[in-house]
């Protein structure tokens, strides 16, 4: 009897914990960015202040658009395969570079072995608890990221950075040299995303691989 009661009270806890967080298999969420720069000058980073990175999700697939004033960056991936495209279009300058899964993995080589340590404070951010962790790389940098438990996404592999981490990412932080980027959430659409939005472009664009890129 004891037995069939604990049962009980776990199958019961699951549930809870199922119907308290809500899984995205299809939608967008729409971040926007933030650059602060040292000096009084205006600095390169200035271009990409106020710009946005929007995030479309559709099962295994993903596609991610950053739009600043300098033009637009955005990764195509096939989840399926683990290989996609990244297209550059900067001053109507179109490149589009192939990738492997091998490919990805490197360009996000920094954040093997990154580690998320939680701490006691919290802050809303649209409409979401957000609970404070610190991100440490393994080079010995890191950031300070808010993430929300209420949320997850069917597909973890669109963000190698917070492939671990056991929520979405509703503000977070990044280093370029002298520029600190800060990303915050301005849009949660669960909503039907048109397979379109992850079509290779056939034509306009000059091709290259990852490899020759870096030649």
């Amino acid at each position: 009897m004891k037995i069939k009661s604990l049962l009980i009270v776990l199958l019961l806890a699951v549930s809870y914990c199922s119907i308290g967080q809500k899984t995205i298999t299809e939608g967008i969420l729409v971040y926007n960015m933030t650059v602060e720069t040292p000096g009084k000058e205006p600095k390169m980073g200035d271009m990409f202040d106020g710009g946005t990175t929007t995030i479309y999700l559709k099962g295994n697939q993903s596609r991610s658009e950053m739009v600043s004033s300098l033009g637009t960056n955005t990764t195509i991936l096939d989840g399926n395969t683990g290989g996609g495209v990244i297209l550059k279009d900067y001053s109507g300058q179109k490149l589009m570079i192939t990738l492997t899964k091998d490919n990805f993995v490197n360009i996000n080589r920094k954040y093997d072995g990154i580690s998320f340590e939680t701490t006691n404070e919290t802050k809303v951010i649209y409409g979401y608890n957000c609970k404070k962790a610190i991100a440490k790389l393994k080079d010995g940098t890191n950031f300070t990221v808010y993430y929300t438990t209420e949320l997850n996404t069917s597909n973890k592999d669109y963000d190698y950075e917070f492939k671990k981490l056991p929520g979405v990412a509703l503000q977070y932080e990044g280093q370029n040299k002298n520029m600190k980027f800060k990303y915050t959430i301005s849009k949660i659409s669960i909503e039907a995303v048109p397979s379109s939005k992850f079509d290779i472009p056939k034509s306009g664009y000059r091709i290259m691989t990852y490899e020759e890129t870096n030649k």
